[in-house]
């Protein structure tokens, strides 16, 4: 703040301004005195020891990185100031806590997810997050960045397609056949339409699998429509009846879930206390558990996540990758079907229970987005390297080949960006940069990749890509893109969309079904260029 503007003073501390209104000091008219960086009275003593309150708003009200309030308290160049930062403060809401730990705390208080918790709830999350408010705020931070919880977004499912606004607002529009839409009907969509029902309930989160939608509550309740089942039985279909309308799962009304992911057998939920639970797919225990295909309860993922807190889940076909925070940094865990060397542990082995991917601590790298496509997945790391593994058929990994990778491997030919955003599907990759940039890789079928040359625009959008290429026709919206989805499903032509930072979507790839959200004209079946869905979003 401008203070010769505003009239009001401004006082500075290490570079950081405070408006004096927001303090309760008295300032008496300047006089200059000299003064050394340990204090005039006692020698040692800290200079904001006198008045910590102004301490603590600033570390909170400057947002500071939880591990740069960690470095405050474990510093050794000052030691008067690391003492400080150390010693307990005497302040509400817990006297025993130092300024740091306050400074976390109270910037927890300001997430949305944390705040409905009870006193015990945070304390428990505290607990599993390592004892600390710095870990807590951390764990997050990490949720908010890795997904677009509050904020708008748009799902590329099956066949169909759900959009949800910043408002929490949610349109569907595409195939219809199980009541996947949630109007009340079984007939298609072609334009996005607003599911009236949801009146006054506010969706952070959707999730579309075939056939079937869930979406997720700023309450944390699930909603479920389309096919009454939570994952398809390994052998043939499973499910008779059909749900037209979101109706909450019950058997969830007890568990505060923040996100939910389908996969073919099965589908994941996970809580705001990092806990992961699945349904279906229990035969032969291949998620720890042994259920029936058609199974609605929930049950916990066991094995090491049951103590460690999951920042993001993602689901492929028969598999799940689950983003984990835990003290020493950020890292994944797979567990599900190993073939095609998917699980990133250097085999095709099935994995029961979840195991922790040790390649990216031999990368170096620290995950912070992950995606599991149908039969590969991907990780952007917080430096902005980009890993695939998996099946690399039609060159859907990046490497410049079909070859397989049983562990994930850093695509060399993007090494020049730092990506921040990750996508995958069936056999394809997309990749936001920093920029806005978006690549794109891998099978070319229904002119998903979003790549044309050539006279009319037709020369090559159904050729496969085996390294990654820079998506032009998404660069003349002229407009920074944020997210992008794409169809993961091996029974559905794939259609994908990007969504900008002003929350305009654009779709391209297959529209048989109305998934795109657009017209087509006569004898068109897919759309190769992006095209403006109208739908507002903000």
């Amino acid at each position: 703040m401008d203070a010769t503007a505003s009239g009001t003073p401004s006082i500075q501390y290490h570079n950081i301004v405070v408006d004096q209104s927001i303090s309760t000091l008295v300032v008496s008219p300047f006089t200059r005195q000299q003064r050394h960086c340990f204090g005039d009275s006692i020698p040692g003593e800290f200079p904001l020891a006198a008045n910590p309150s102004i301490v603590l708003h600033v570390l909170t009200g400057c947002n500071l990185d939880p591990q740069d309030l960690a470095k405050l308290e474990a510093s050794t160049f000052e030691l008067a100031t690391c003492s400080f930062f150390r010693a307990p403060a005497s302040f509400a809401p817990d006297h025993e806590l130092s300024i740091s730990e306050l400074a976390a705390l109270d910037m927890c208080q300001k997430r949305a997810i944390f705040k409905p918790m009870a006193d015990d709830e945070r304390e428990a999350l505290k607990q599993r997050c390592g004892g600390s408010w710095k870990l807590v705020l951390r764990f997050l931070l990490a949720g908010e960045a890795c997904g677009r919880r509050e904020k708008s977004q748009a799902i590329a499912g099956p066949g169909h397609s759900i959009a949800v606004t910043s408002k929490g607002s949610v349109f569907s529009f595409g195939s219809n056949s199980s009541g996947q839409l949630g109007h009340g009907t079984l007939e298609e969509e072609w334009r996005p339409r607003h599911i009236r029902s949801l009146q006054g309930i506010r969706i952070i989160q959707a999730a579309a699998g075939a056939g079937r939608t869930m979406l997720i509550s700023d309450a944390g309740r699930v909603y479920a429509f389309g096919k009454d089942s939570f994952g398809e039985a390994e052998y043939g279909g499973q499910g008779s009846k059909l749900v037209t309308t979101p109706q909450p799962v019950e058997s969830l009304k007890n568990i505060f879930v923040v996100q939910a992911a389908i996969g073919n057998f099965f589908t994941g939920v996970l809580s705001r206390e990092g806990r992961v639970y699945t349904f279906s797919w229990g035969s032969d225990a291949k998620l720890g558990h042994q259920t029936e295909p058609n199974d609605l309860e929930p049950y916990p993922l066991l094995g090491p996540l049951e103590n460690i807190p999951v920042v993001k889940i993602a689901a492929g076909y028969c598999y799940l990758l689950a983003l984990t925070c835990q003290p020493g940094g950020m890292s994944v865990y797979s567990v599900g079907c190993g073939l095609g060397g998917k699980l990133g542990h250097g085999s095709r082995t099935d994995e029961r229970y979840p195991r922790l991917i040790e390649q990216f601590q031999t990368l170096n790298l620290q995950p912070m987005v992950v995606a599991a496509g149908a039969w590969h997945a991907a990780v952007v790391g917080q430096d902005g390297r980009v890993c695939t593994w998996g099946w690399g058929r039609y060159g859907c990994l990046g490497h410049g080949n079909e070859d397989c990778e049983s562990v994930p491997k850093v695509i060399e030919s993007l090494s020049n960006i730092k990506a921040v955003h990750v996508a995958t599907g069936d056999y394809t990759t997309f990749v936001v940069s920093e920029d806005g940039d978006v690549y794109s890789f891998g099978c070319g079928e229904s002119s998903s990749l979003g790549h044309s040359t050539g006279a009319g625009g037709q020369g090559n959008r159904h050729t496969n890509v085996l390294n990654p290429e820079i998506v032009t026709s998404l660069k003349q919206v002229k407009e920074r893109v944020v997210q992008v989805s794409l169809t993961n499903s091996i029974y559905w032509n794939a259609h994908t969309f990007a969504l900008t930072e002003s929350s305009k979507l654009y779709a391209f790839g297959a529209g048989d079904k109305g998934q795109l959200g657009v017209e087509l004209v006569a004898n068109q079946s897919e759309r190769e260029n992006p095209e403006l869905v109208e739908v507002d979003l903000s």
